[in-house]
């Protein structure tokens, strides 16, 4: 199958919708499929090896200077050349200017127009590359805030369009109006031009139709899934300190002032001290994960009301790391938790956690229930509530038989149900279908044939409903 996959960069972060486009495409080329994975905005940053081509369409340099300079709207080609370049896009990644909600609202709303938003040259640029590289089998997008290129690609190749859905409502609650809410009109405009919308949770598909007006009929999930090659158990759990972990961008809406907030009163609760009467020697907390300048202070914030409680030795903040140290980073803990502040559809962070034998403790809201629920790899509390939390992380303090029971859990789950093998069999089953029914089955028989082809995947009698 010949499959086209256009992937949003993030500059110089590790994004989780990267990783994920990036370990499912090269899933699906070492079984032999042609595809492509092309970079939009800036190149990709991936932890893994990269797929992704050289060529960057609709560069983030030339899609504000046409945002703002009506004069960029025509600049010939050799000069557009230029702002596209791999070393310029880099530069300006390298930079980590912060963008202000109305300039982020103008440029959202321009590109879901479509060719009738100020980047229509860069749509006829990806429309003439495509025409000379012949049509895919499948064109998927990374997210709806992309949907105004679904139409013209729709007309211009024939060829049946996915969209992936995989956290959009968490940026889109981030504009300022009137833009939010054109931003979300246009999307739903445009549904009509996707064939299928592919979620990566349960949780997610559910949400979605009320959110954006898909049709529910339009939705079908592939739940994430990581390379799990490198992943292995740590020796760091049941020794001291008592590590706790966090492993996640640094932001507000991650959690980390809860998870701060949590910890001091944890330190309240149990006496950590190593027998010598020094408590700090017997429990840490441990950070990892991209900082954006913009959030310096709030990570500042958070240092000092834990040196105010007297606890500032205990806590560390170790930066973005590479895959490598990622893994040994979680290795290191007895338990991760990332309680976010908004309703996660993804939560990868625990998925890799887990794949090291480390147990989770994260509140009852979005993905993570059902990625909780599905391993047993981890307890689950009250959203937004530090004392819940305490709670949950104390039980695993106290009762190490419960975090490696647990860990052990999460462990083996997780290669059974998120694993890029698993991911990859549940995207070829949707792609297959949509490429074989020629939009005109029922949807009941859709859904039965992927139910079949899972089941019989996982060696499970298939269904003959």
């Amino acid at each position: 199958m010949k499959i086209l996959y256009l992937t949003g960069g993030a500059g110089q972060m590790y994004c989780g919708s990267c990783l994920r486009d990036n370990a499912l495409a090269t899933e699906l080329i070492s079984r032999g499929h042609d595809v492509t994975l092309l970079p939009v905005y800036t190149p990709t940053l991936t932890d893994e090896p990269n797929v992704s081509g050289d060529k960057v369409f609709f560069g983030g340099i030339s899609v504000y200077l046409e945002q703002y300079v009506p004069l960029f709207r025509k600049s010939p080609r050799w000069l557009d050349r230029l702002w596209d370049s791999t070393p310029m896009l880099q530069l300006a990644s390298r930079r980590s200017i912060s963008t202000s909600p109305k300039m982020l609202g103008e440029l959202t709303v321009s590109m879901l127009k479509g060719e009738a938003g100020f980047q229509q040259k860069e749509i006829a640029k990806l429309l003439e590359w495509l025409a000379h590289e012949g049509a895919p089998d499948v064109i998927s997008l990374p997210y709806t805030l992309l949907l105004g290129l679904a139409k013209p690609i729709k007309k211009a190749l024939g060829r049946p369009i996915a969209c992936t859905l995989q956290g959009e409502d968490l940026f889109l609650e981030g504009l300022h109006e009137p833009y939010r809410s054109e931003a979300k009109d246009l999307i739903r405009a445009n549904v009509e031009h996707v064939d299928t919308f592919i979620a990566v949770s349960e949780y997610y598909a559910e949400f979605m139709p009320g959110y954006l007006g898909i049709p529910p009929e339009k939705i079908r999930v592939v739940p994430l899934g990581i390379n799990l090659q490198g992943y292995q158990r740590g020796e760091h759990q049941g020794s001291e300190p008592f590590t706790v972990g966090y492993f996640a961008r640094v932001a507000p809406e991650k959690g980390l002032q809860v998870l701060a907030d949590s910890y001091r009163r944890l330190r309240l609760k149990e006496d950590f001290s190593d027998g010598s009467g020094d408590r700090s020697r017997g429990v840490r907390l441990e950070i990892a994960g991209y900082l954006a300048p913009e959030h310096k202070a709030y990570l500042g914030g958070i240092e000092r009301a834990i040196r105010n409680a007297g606890l500032g030795e205990e806590f560390h903040y170790r930066g973005v790391l590479d895959r490598e140290e990622k893994i040994s980073f979680l290795q290191s803990l007895d338990v991760l938790s990332v309680p976010a502040t908004y309703d996660e559809p993804k939560g990868m962070f625990l998925l890799e956690a887990m794949a090291c034998g480390i147990p989770v403790v994260q509140p009852r809201r979005g993905a993570f229930t059902e990625i909780v629920e599905k391993t047993g790899g981890g307890l689950l509390v009250e959203p937004d509530d530090p004392e819940s939390l305490a709670e949950g992380l104390l039980q695993i303090y106290r009762d190490p038989s419960l975090g490696k029971r647990l860990g052990q859990s999460g462990f083996e789950k997780v290669r059974v149900h998120y694993s890029v093998a698993r991911m990859a069999d549940r995207a070829l089953a949707v792609y297959e279908d949509l490429v074989s029914r020629g939009l005109t089955r029922s949807d009941a028989d859709q859904e039965n044939e992927i139910t079949n082809k899972t089941q019989r995947h996982e060696g499970v009698k298939p269904s003959t409903t």
